[in-house]
């Protein structure tokens, strides 16, 4: 079968690097054309790569392409993947996908059962240690899933963070972007639906100098089985290691048996029911580098793979975190 041809659009954060890389060498695409309308944004010139276009839409015109990867600010990204759903082409992005709800009913709308798929680079489902807490909660080791409780905090980095992130209308919020990892594994991790949120909140404080950039955000949702989540995905981990603590993205199951837990940066997974005399660590799973790749090659296949990161489920994931954002926008004081 020919290679899928695969043009990007917007070399905004670092994460498109990695999309870059991947089909820059994988034989089963064809990287075509790299386009960028704002090299001062740009990450491209300071990594030695040369753009084929500086105009999206000449690019949508010009080049023979089956995909679109978008990695535009995020307040872009929205119009950009209507316009090449649009166009036929299917869509892969870094997350999040949109910023705004009515882009997500026109980008719904287009991705029919038998139209464009859409993909988005939800890394987190392929780290090893999450693979091994699914596959623990899901054998029922600790019962039946009661609580929840997530850290997603970042770093702020501000002065090094690309300078669009501060500017109105192009982040989408710290719960529509942090966020979205989290409405993509909370279902896949304990095999319920989210049912509900219940509360959120985002609020300016280490970002002082942009008062209008909301840098902190914690929520609480209901799944499908009435089990309660608890999350908080701020800008408020410290600044030199933020990335490397325990808690960096930290996850806690407690179930009617007991409770598993574990973070990007654990050794494995801690686990313990009730009657355990001290907790175990058991080791990673496999991990899946570039998993959401692979889910989403299958996907364009008619082929996607059970409980992947197929269309639906990637647009399920992100109307929560716009949903989210919406209720913390609108929260009344």
């Amino acid at each position: 079968m020919a290679p899928l041809r695969i043009a990007i659009a917007g070399f905004r954060h670092a994460h498109i690097l990695d999309l870059y890389r991947r089909v820059s060498n994988d034989p089963r695409v064809e990287l075509v054309a790299l386009c960028e309308e704002n090299f001062a944004a740009s990450l491209l010139p300071v990594n030695g790569i040369a753009a084929t276009h500086t105009s999206f839409e000449s690019l949508l015109r010009e080049v023979d392409c089956d995909v679109i990867a978008l990695g535009d600010s995020y307040g872009r990204r929205g119009a950009q993947a209507i316009r090449a759903l649009t166009a036929g082409k299917h869509v892969l992005a870094d997350k999040p996908l949109c910023t705004r709800s009515e882009e997500w009913d026109a980008i719904r709308a287009l991705a029919t059962r038998d139209g464009p798929r859409i993909g988005m680079m939800l890394d987190l489902r392929d780290l090893g240690n999450m693979i091994a807490l699914r596959e623990s909660v899901l054998r029922g080791r600790i019962g039946s899933v009661q609580s929840v409780v997530l850290a997603g905090l970042h770093p702020l980095l501000y002065g090094t963070r690309p300078a669009w992130y501060f500017e109105p209308g192009m982040h989408g919020g710290t719960l529509c972007d942090i966020g979205t990892h989290a409405m993509d594994f909370l279902p896949w991790l304990t095999g319920f639906d989210i049912a509900a949120v219940e509360y959120a909140r985002t609020w300016n404080a280490k970002a002082a100098a942009t008062p209008g950039f909301e840098d902190c955000a914690q929520f609480v949702m209901r799944l499908e089985n009435g089990a309660g989540v608890i999350g908080d995905v701020s800008y408020l981990a410290p600044e030199a290691c933020g990335y490397t603590l325990l808690n960096y993205w930290k996850i806690t199951i407690h179930g009617t048996r007991g409770f598993a837990e574990t973070s990007f940066t654990s050794p494995g997974v801690t686990i313990a029911d009730d009657d355990a005399d001290a907790p175990l660590i058991l080791p990673p799973s496999a991990s899946r580098p570039g998993g959401w790749l692979e889910d989403f090659l299958a996907d364009v296949e008619g082929a996607p793979r059970p409980h992947g990161l197929d269309t639906d489920r990637v647009l399920t994931a992100m109307r929560w975190a716009l949903d989210l954002q919406s209720h913390a926008d609108h929260r009344l004081p």
